[in-house]
């Protein structure tokens, strides 16, 4: 692939501009500053620099991000900012999108990609993945609400009764909560249904793969083939 489709793919502006980065010298390989944008470079294991800024090149890109609170998973955020500030810009040009949505206020694991199919497989409700939340609630837990969430509750504006794959209290007001549809505000609701209330929600998981540990909250890592092979693991 020549140098000029790299940067291009890679979301680093038009055609045109990525053709202007090479010609001003600004992007290098191995620490060789390459300005001709025909030139052939192997995909494989290629790390480029842009402005002396790394950049891993990546066929499709897979993200997970710690997303904070006060911060919409849309491009077009109507009241606060977009997730999309929290990466750099070349995502967004790729048309990387968020593989489901978290409220503004809700925290934790958050997929992104630029594949299409990734993106459905995973937002569909028929593929039934588990997502696992920790819920603080306003009022102490007891076994009647942990019970009607296991069992089923009836969301306002539904026709079935929805029921949580798991509920457990983790202490008297720590509830984690795993579900496999992701209806509109769906954890808060079932939890107003079972007799609380949400004061603070943060998901933790989806499918096998675990937010980890080490990513700080705003921050983001690229999700290496290990982390998509447990995505896949119930």
């Amino acid at each position: 692939m020549n140098l000029e489709s790299v940067l291009f793919s890679q979301g680093f502006g038009s055609r045109r501009q990525c053709r202007a980065l090479i010609a001003d010298g600004r992007v290098s390989i191995g620490g060789s500053t390459i300005d001709n944008p025909n030139a052939d470079v192997a995909t494989d294991a290629l790390t480029f620099e842009v402005d002396g800024t790394p950049w891993p090149y990546r066929e499709r890109a897979y993200i997970v991000l710690n997303k904070p609170a006060g911060y919409e998973c849309s491009r077009d955020p109507q009241h606060h900012l977009s997730v999309f500030n929290l990466l750099p810009a070349q995502f967004a040009t790729r048309g990387v999108q968020c593989v489901g949505r978290l409220d503004q206020d809700t925290t934790g694991l958050l997929l992104l990609s630029d594949d299409g199919q990734f993106v459905h497989a995973y937002t569909s409700p028929k593929r039934k993945v588990p997502k696992v939340y920790l819920a603080t609630t306003r009022h102490p837990l007891d076994d009647a609400q942990l019970a009607a969430l296991r069992e089923g509750v009836l969301l306002h504006g539904e026709a079935k009764q929805v029921a949580a794959v798991a509920a457990h209290a983790r202490g008297e007001h720590e509830l984690e909560l795993t579900v496999l549809e992701g209806k509109y505000h769906q954890v808060k609701r079932m939890i107003a249904a079972a007799g609380n209330r949400v004061e603070a929600l943060h998901r933790e998981r989806i499918g096998g793969l675990s937010l980890p540990a080490s990513l700080a909250e705003g921050a983001w890592q690229w999700l290496d083939e290990a982390g998509l092979e447990s995505l896949r693991v119930a």
